[in-house]
């Protein structure tokens, strides 16, 4: 175990993750740098992590790593699974890695900063905060996203912001297609310099990107019959 003064290690292992867990919530409360080792792509590590606090996993996690985070700033050193950050309210959460399916569901503020590629569904039913990933993401990106933004650099695949509410997605890069009432809409000088103030701290601002903003075009905000067609694709 490390010391109060450095970092304090807690080793996962064949542990019990519930035990797990407690130790990283008892020693947040005295220790604000944690590293977590021997991850072995554990589901559910980090749960519900307090401000104030970082925790660095050493190596690849499982499912739901981070979700319902309140604050702590989270480093992941390799993969995460389905659901990294899902419900966070606040902090900040990196993957060095591939981040898989949902990443960032439903969560209502913070930044997740994926640096590899993002999985399907990235910032389903999202209520607010950013996602910035570098690589590509998967299809039906930003799948009824109420709030928030996703920002890629890398591409998107298919069913891009399908049955987007008032979430944005801002993609530089190659999109493979469009989701249901998804459309691309001319960004505004002060638009792109919010994207650029988020990017910033991340050392990935570049004013020469061929940015495409996306929004919903409302058709599925209210169901009306004549609508119905657009309903029945999603």
């Amino acid at each position: 175990m490390g010391s109060i003064n450095s970092s304090y290690e807690i080793e996962v292992k064949n542990r019990s993750i519930r035990d797990v867990n407690a130790e990283i919530q008892q020693m947040a409360k005295t220790n604000h740098n944690l590293r977590i080792t021997s991850t072995l792509a554990r589901h559910n590590l980090g749960i519900g992590l307090p401000p104030g606090v970082t925790i660095n996993f050493e190596g690849s996690v499982g499912y739901y790593c981070g979700g319902l985070n309140t604050g702590a700033t989270v480093n992941i050193k390799g993969d995460a699974g389905w659901g990294v950050g899902e419900g966070m309210s606040a902090g900040h959460i990196t993957v060095d890695g591939y981040a898989g399916m949902s990443a960032g569901a439903a969560m209502r503020d913070g930044l997740i900063h994926i640096k590899g590629d993002a999985g399907p569904r990235i910032g389903v039913a999202m209520k607010g905060g950013n996602i910035v990933v570098e690589g590509k993401i998967g299809s039906q990106a930003g799948f009824m996203a109420h709030a928030g933004k996703i920002i890629v650099l890398g591409g998107a695949g298919v069913s891009c912001a399908d049955a987007l509410w008032q979430g944005e997605l801002w993609v530089a890069g190659n999109i493979e297609g469009m989701g249901v009432d998804a459309q691309v809409v001319e960004p505004t000088v002060e638009q792109l310099k919010e994207i650029d103030e988020i990017l910033a701290p991340l050392g990935l601002a570049d004013s020469s990107r061929n940015w495409r903003r996306i929004i919903s075009g409302r058709r599925l905000w209210y169901f009306e019959s004549r609508e119905a067609n657009a309903w029945l694709m999603i």
